[in-house]
């Protein structure tokens, strides 16, 4: 986030006033100046599997709807045609997701579980985008509680094994702090053009690590994920927010990114110590928006 998802900022003002300026300040300056994101704080109640589990959960469906409606176009960013989305295939959205939350989703192994909640998340983010569409920015869904909340990450969205669960929860909660993986942030989809690319097909136990590791790829050697501009490193705004989660600091950061980038970048990443800015473009991903 995909991204995810560095998210909703907290403010907590002595001055109820102040707390109000600097929010209308931050808004007009921009969502991608957000730099403050969740912490990975492990919900201890998910950390129930089955290793021996052979049970396979069918998300054959949420493949049939990526691809009749989400598409990559010439410049690499794949988009999503909210406003095609039939009734029919509304309804079969829902139906998706009420299967999933009825999952027994602690008796799973673990390649199961971590499919399971990232296209929990996607089918999520894009009925909440479906739900409130037309929107020009998922920022603008303010659901979440709280008075300086932004978006809609911290509203409880769901029912799982009895516990109510948002976005921020599956993604802060359960699987960044579960799988300790940075590739978590290339494969959790917040409906944003400057979040890594929403996948074309459902992930499963078999192509899990797969798909993370063509979304790293696809992603750092894009524009969004990483580029050079008069001589000066600018990274997507998901290495800052979640620094910790990329080794920590520009050099973290900076092994991360060598790791999968290829040709042109790969070399000047190689005569590079330091990064120089970073940016987010909180737009809807909509196909009607090109």
């Amino acid at each position: 986030m995909p991204c995810s998802p560095a998210t909703t900022t907290r403010w907590y003002p002595k001055n109820l006033w102040f707390g109000v300026i600097a929010l209308v300040a931050m808004l007009a300056a921009g969502a991608s100046t957000v730099r403050a994101a969740p912490s990975a704080d492990l919900w201890p109640r998910w950390q129930a599997h089955d290793p021996a589990s052979t049970a396979i959960v069918d998300h054959r469906d949420w493949t049939r709807l990526l691809a009749g409606y989400a598409q990559q176009g010439e410049d690499g960013i794949v988009r999503v045609d909210y406003a095609g989305f039939t009734e029919a295939d509304r309804q079969a959205l829902q139906a998706y997701i009420d299967r999933l939350t009825a999952t027994a989703v602690s008796s799973l192994n673990r390649g199961e579980q971590l499919a399971y909640w990232i296209n929990l998340y996607n089918a999520l983010t894009v009925r909440l985008i479906l739900e409130n569409y037309p929107v020009s920015s998922i920022l603008k869904i303010n659901i979440s509680p709280g008075f300086f909340s932004i978006g809609p990450w911290d509203k409880k969205l769901i029912t799982v094994e009895a516990e109510e669960l948002s976005l921020n929860d599956i993604e802060h909660r359960i699987l960044r702090p579960i799988w300790r993986d940075p590739r978590i942030h290339y494969a959790v989809n917040c409906a944003s053009l400057g979040c890594p690319n929403l996948a074309l097909q459902a992930y499963t136990a078999a192509n899990v690590e797969t798909l993370l590791e063509a979304n790293a790829v696809a992603h750092i050697n894009h524009p969004r994920g990483a580029r050079f501009e008069n001589g000066e490193l600018i990274v997507s705004s998901i290495y800052r927010w979640f620094v910790a989660d990329f080794g920590g600091g520009d050099a973290g950061v900076l092994r991360h990114l060598r790791q999968y980038a290829q040709a042109e970048l790969a070399d000047r990443l190689a005569r590079t110590n330091q990064i120089g800015d970073d940016q987010y473009d909180w737009s809807i991903n909509d196909v009607k928006a090109q």
